[in-house]
């Protein structure tokens, strides 16, 4: 397993962008896939994002946050970003970075990841 820490949430206006980052500890990040979940007051954990292999190139995405959210790792910093444009009010929740090694077809399950970060507060505010 690794050690991850969220930054980089806070309180925005509708519209605004913010950038969430999660680093790891350990030598071996880049073999991981790296996911964001979030989860809203009241709802359940529910999948936001998901950079799959090392390179980044296998990404995917809810529907609620596709062309506005980017996932994206910088392996040499044992990073992951979620850029968030065009926030909406339905994305305040609390973000967590979650990350496991041979995530494949369930890649959206949050039972499949076996690390995850403390979270961080986005609120969107209309």
């Amino acid at each position: 397993q690794v050690q991850l820490v969220e930054s980089g949430g806070g309180l925005v206006q509708a519209g605004a962008s913010l950038r969430l980052s999660c680093v790891a500890s350990g030598r071996t990040f880049s073999t991981y896939a790296m996911g964001w979940f979030r989860q809203a007051p009241g709802k359940e954990r529910e999948f936001v994002a998901t950079a799959i292999n090392w390179s980044g190139g296998r990404t995917y995405y809810a529907d609620s946050v596709k062309g506005r959210f980017t996932i994206s790792r910088d392996n040499a910093k044992n990073t992951v970003y979620l850029q968030m444009n065009s926030l909406k009010p339905e994305d305040t929740a609390v973000y967590y970075c979650a990350a496991d090694l041979g995530i494949n077809s369930g890649y959206s399950r949050s039972e499949e990841y076996k690390s995850w970060g403390q979270g961080t507060q986005v609120t969107v505010s209309s």
